[in-house]
């Protein structure tokens, strides 16, 4: 018969269980410092000893990593994603930003579909508020903060499409953004009425995937990342003939 006695499961390795869980739903985030360990201890139920064992196992597996006199992190594993010399080749061509930005307009596409049709009430509310705070009128707020905000408000859509295998790779690909590795997404914020034409695509994504409308939520990103992309082309475009226009300057300039 197939059947075996059932084993007790040892407190450590419940332990092990809900901290890779967390991490594995992208709960718990690379670079966060779990709490102190007797608050971690007392919020989980076990021993002191106990949820030593458990982080040392989760130490040699490469998921948390300590910090002299800092604590206990979640492991920086997302930059395996691409190798260094990778990423340096990307930072180096266009054709690198182009194909980047048709790689999220696929899968991001797929995510917010996906998340029209599975989001539980409470991942919409997270969406409707980071949609909201990107919504509210603040004049101190500097284009980092709004490209910071840009890129939680796509992060919270495929959080809520419930795939964590989607998740980790946008979220690797989003660190990358970040860095400016793809492009510097602060070319989009440079006049207001680019700001006013990006919050009125959000908020209408927003209102797709509140309406749990997995056509129109998808629709929605796709148009989306094509405005980001032709934004993106006219600067380059533009930057190219500034240029030429310099050199023609410079040129007229030593004629006479």
């Amino acid at each position: 018969m197939p059947f075996r006695p059932v084993q007790p499961e040892k407190l450590s390795t419940a332990v092990v269980r809900q901290i890779e869980d967390l991490i594995l739903r992208g709960i718990l985030r690379p670079g966060e410092r779990l709490p102190a360990e007797r608050e971690l201890a007392e919020r989980l139920g076990v021993s002191r000893p106990s949820l030593r064992d458990a982080l040392g196992v989760l130490q040699d597996q490469g998921l948390l990593s300590t910090r002299a006199g800092a604590g206990v992190y979640v492991a920086e594993v997302l930059g395996s994603a691409f190798a260094p010399a990778l990423v340096h080749l990307f930072s180096r061509h266009e054709t690198a930003v182009f194909d980047a930005l048709s790689f999220r307009r696929d899968m991001e596409g797929l995510a917010a579909e996906r998340a029209a049709r599975l989001a539980s009430d409470t991942d919409l509310r997270v969406v409707q508020t980071v949609f909201d705070r990107m919504a509210a009128p603040d004049p101190a707020r500097r284009p980092e903060d709004e490209a910071r905000l840009d890129a939680q408000f796509h992060m919270a859509i495929i959080e809520a499409s419930h795939n964590v295998v989607m998740l980790h790779m946008m979220r690797s690909m989003y660190d990358l953004l970040r860095e400016g590795v793809f492009y510097n997404r602060q070319i989009m914020f440079k006049q207001r009425a680019t700001q006013a034409s990006l919050l009125d695509q959000h908020r209408q994504i927003n209102d797709h995937l509140q309406a749990r409308d997995p056509a129109g939520t998808r629709a929605a990103i796709e148009d989306h990342l094509d405005f980001v992309l032709g934004c993106l082309q006219d600067q380059i475009r533009a930057d190219r003939n500034e240029a030429v226009a310099r050199q023609r300057l410079d040129h007229e300039r030593a004629q006479g």
